[in-house]
């Protein structure tokens, strides 16, 4: 299977999984009664809406290049994530409107077992596949699944937090940590939309890549450009899966161009191998051009 076909398969698993977990935290708010567990159930319709946009993105962005288009589609990824951002904070607004009503009417929990029971399983079904979504972005380079399973971290945090706060509350029948919590949730979740939001526009500005990418990088041109004199103006940023990467290779200047570019040929065989899906421009000029400050050919 492709990996633009795995993917799309993770992003649609991620609705069936945020309309599981929806379900389970609204069946334990309706047998407790409690403002936190209905805070953690809108924070779950958040997580559905938000799975949908990243398999919407994650479509979009394997479309291949067009004339319209074409660097391809890679950074509608991290349009979707400051839309997930946005849903967040929208949510948190939400759920600190339902807490501010809890503190002026403050009211006993049932203590359902049952409903808390039901709450803690789909906590524990979000976090596995919290764990799925993160793991397996990385692995295939997707902004929108890594948001989408950082989303949901957050989620799995605070409905961990709120299991054991409604669990003292009951205990205790101080009714006022109920509405505490779900307030406590609220910050959380705008904390980790603006987190969210804010790498998001890394992206969509051209950041470069990590400095510890950029040094694998060098190291590879370095080892593979035989032939070659140095390279200088390193220049990457990402798009989605997508690595966009050039540089300036300086060769001889009685090097013909067969040899140039059969140097250019290994120096992208070797990127591929390392970096993955890259698109990588190399511009060859002749020595009288070398800078004698970038990247040492060994």
């Amino acid at each position: 299977m492709a990996k633009i076909d795995r993917v799309q398969l993770i992003a649609l698993m991620s609705i069936v999984i945020g309309v599981v977990v929806l379900a389970l935290k609204y069946l334990a708010f309706v047998l407790t009664g409690s403002i936190a567990l209905y805070s953690d159930a809108l924070e779950s319709i958040v997580n559905v809406v938000t799975a949908i946009v990243a398999a919407l993105a994650v479509r979009t962005s394997g479309r291949p290049a067009d004339k319209d288009h074409p660097y391809g589609h890679g950074k509608v990824e991290y349009f979707s994530a400051v839309i997930v951002g946005v849903f967040i904070v929208v949510a948190a607004i939400l759920i600190l409107r339902e807490a501010w009503d809890g503190f002026r009417e403050p009211k006993v929990l049932s203590g359902d077992t049952m409903g808390l029971m039901v709450n803690g399983a789909a906590g524990l079904l979000n976090a596995g596949w919290c764990w799925v979504l993160v793991s397996q972005g990385r692995k295939l380079r997707s902004p929108a699944l890594v948001a989408d399973g950082h989303h949901l971290l957050t989620d799995v945090v605070s409905s961990a937090g709120v299991l054991v706060g409604v669990l003292l509350a009951t205990a205790t029948g101080w009714a006022i940590l109920d509405p505490a919590l779900a307030a406590i949730v609220a910050v959380n979740i705008l904390w980790a939309g603006w987190k969210l939001m804010s790498d998001s526009v890394g992206g969509l500005m051209d950041k470069a890549l990590p400095e510890s990418e950029l040094d694998r990088i060098r190291a590879l041109i370095s080892a593979n450009a035989e032939g070659a004199i140095e390279a200088h103006d390193l220049r990457t940023r990402m798009a989605g899966k997508t690595t966009f990467l050039e540089f300036h290779l300086v060769v001889p200047g009685t090097m013909s161009v067969d040899a140039a570019h059969t140097i250019c040929d290994r120096l992208e065989q070797a990127i591929r191998g390392e970096v993955g899906h890259a698109q990588i421009t190399i511009h060859v000029e002749p020595e009288a051009k070398a800078k004698h400050s970038g990247i040492v050919v060994l």
